[in-house]
């Protein structure tokens, strides 16, 4: 009949496929969905730059303050009682930046690094001010049968790699440094007496296997070719700098390796490992072993229940979910050293 509509026919291609019809909907839901999830993902990315921002900002803060409250004490009237205390305020210094490693930018960490070398060389100096002078004489020095060098040098808790390795000449005596540099092929010792809370550079080394039982307050090894280097607990940090195939065993609050290149890693530390401009270092758990050492570990103040040996922060790698390539972990059948 003229002039009645007739309905389309399901099949009719004029009308569209029925069955994209039907997905119109699902495609608009998901891709909602989609706007959503990436909505939340900026707004949590957004949310951890401000908590980021704040531990950064608190971090300046209390730095900035614990700085200056030392700073106050070393260069005040010098007494024992206030460089005990500038002694306590570095320590928490040290504490603050070491567990502030995890979001602080690496130019802030070396400045921190390089305000805390300043510190600790004012301090130094303050305490050789306040000992008694020694009375001149001249005194017969014993050359040791091993050619051993004895070094008293500088403060050496900064890596900053433009301070000098060795004592300039003209400059005062720090008792409490102390070290071996320029050696080659030798077994160097040093005791627990030697080593109580002092600052240990070794420098220039080729060869040589180095023990130090005891609990010094800083340990620096630097120019080291071929080296075994066992020491016990360190009380705040230690800096590897420009070393190739050497051994390392340590336990300490903070490590810091730099330009160090095939290196094993015996390690205890209380924060996360720094390696910085390295490649081939490989790390295990610290295994060295000495008559004394509980004692020492007590006089470090170090936890021996926590030990972050394998959590390092690469420098140099910025891919948070793609390993370094930088450094790895010793496999077990290879940590079977021989220490003695």
């Amino acid at each position: 009949m003229e002039g009645v509509d007739c309905p389309v026919a399901l099949g009719d291609p004029a009308a569209g496929p029925p069955r994209e019809l039907s997905l119109v909907p699902e495609r608009i839901q998901r891709r909602e969905q989609e706007r959503q999830v990436e909505v939340e993902r900026r707004k949590q990315k957004r949310q951890g730059q401000e908590v980021e921002e704040e531990k950064r900002g608190f971090f300046a803060a209390a730095f900035a303050r614990e700085r200056a409250a030392a700073e106050e004490l070393l260069r005040g009237e010098a007494s024992a009682e206030r460089l005990e205390e500038a002694a306590s305020r570095l320590q928490g210094l040290r504490k603050l930046l070491n567990d502030s490693v995890l979001f602080l930018a690496a130019y802030d960490l070396r400045q921190g690094q390089a305000a805390l070398a300043q510190l600790q060389a004012e301090l130094a100096e303050r305490r050789q001010e306040l000992q008694p002078k020694k009375r001149f004489a001249f005194k017969a020095r014993k050359k040791d049968a091993a050619g051993a060098a004895q070094v008293d040098a500088a403060p050496v808790a900064s890596e900053t790699p433009s301070q000098p390795l060795t004592k300039e000449e003209g400059a005062p005596e720090l008792s409490w440094a102390c070290g071996f540099s320029s050696l080659e092929s030798q077994d160097l010792e040093k005791t627990a007496d030697e080593l109580h809370q002092r600052d240990v550079l070794l420098s220039d080394l080729t060869n040589c296997t180095v023990r130090l039982r005891g609990n010094p307050n800083t340990l620096r090894l630097a120019k080291a070719r071929g080296c075994k280097v066992l020491c016990g607990p360190v009380s705040t940090s230690v800096f590897l700098e420009d070393c190739r195939d050497c051994i390392l065993a340590v336990a300490c609050q903070q490590l810091r390796v730099h330009t160090t290149r095939d290196t094993r890693i015996f390690l205890q530390v209380t924060s996360r490992a720094i390696v910085e401009d390295c490649s081939g270092i490989q790390f295990a758990p610290y295994t060295w072993s000495y008559l004394g050492i509980d004692k020492d570990f007590q006089d470090s103040g170090l936890d021996r229940n926590r030990n972050n040996w394998n959590h390092v922060d690469d420098f140099n790698w910025l891919a948070r979910n793609v390993a370094s390539p930088n450094w790895s972990i010793l496999p077990e059948e290879e940590r079977d050293i021989q220490w003695d």
